[in-house]
């Protein structure tokens, strides 16, 4: 029987979810299977991956071929580096002390490159944070302006309403003095005037009365 090491699909539409398991070539990809080795979460950054590691390693060691993306899962999570190493073992290239340790330090490299992930993502999230929280307050500040230009037409439209009843007793204080000064200016020409006519007739009055005496 041969025997892949494959994916099998679960989880809702658009968030797929799933099963590394170990099956029969033969039998259809989401079908029965023969062992469930672990898990696999795309939806998280990075993605999650949960493997038995041990029963992992026996089946790629009994011949069971992964796909594609199932060997990149195993290469990502060692298996297959331990596959090699315990080849090498069984060649006598190196001991199997050796052959740990290689593992070991593999183990310690690919975790500084993860952590390492892991804190790149988060800087760039906390960059994301930053961009979308001085975006917000551009636009906040944007809208408070455009609150206070509104408050401010409305205080000066209620000033504006109030203001004719100033303006028109403003006006008519000033009709009232220009009228009288109208009025004054009226009086003074007649008064002159009048002056005048009593003048004339004042010194008309004696040249009358010598022609009645003559």
């Amino acid at each position: 029987m041969a025997t892949k090491i494959r994916l099998q699909r679960h989880g809702k539409k658009g968030k797929p979810y799933y099963y590394i398991v170990a099956a029969d070539s033969r039998v259809k990809r989401d079908g029965k299977y023969i062992e469930r080795l672990g898990d696999y979460n795309p939806n998280e950054n990075p993605a999650i991956i949960n493997i038995d590691f041990e029963r992992t390693l026996y089946w790629v060691k009994t011949g069971a071929q992964p796909t594609d993306t199932a060997r990149a899962i195993l290469s990502y999570k060692g298996v297959m580096m331990k596959n090699h190493l315990d080849k090498g073992v069984i060649k006598g290239a190196h001991t199997q002390a050796e052959a740990d340790a290689k593992f070991v330090k593999w183990e310690a490299d690919k975790t500084g490159k993860i952590e390492g992930k892991i804190e790149g993502l988060k800087k760039a999230e906390g960059a994301e944070a930053a961009k979308k929280l001085a975006a917000e307050k551009e636009v906040n500040d944007k809208r408070l302006a455009e609150f206070q230009a509104k408050e401010a037409a409305l205080h000066a439209a209620a000033v504006a309403a109030a203001a004719p009843v100033e303006v028109i007793a403003e006006v008519v204080e000033e009709a009232v003095v220009e009228a009288t000064e109208t009025v004054v200016e009226v009086v003074e020409v007649v008064a002159e005037k009048v002056e005048a006519v009593v003048a004339v007739v004042a010194e008309e009055a004696p040249a009358k009365e010598e022609k009645k005496e003559d």
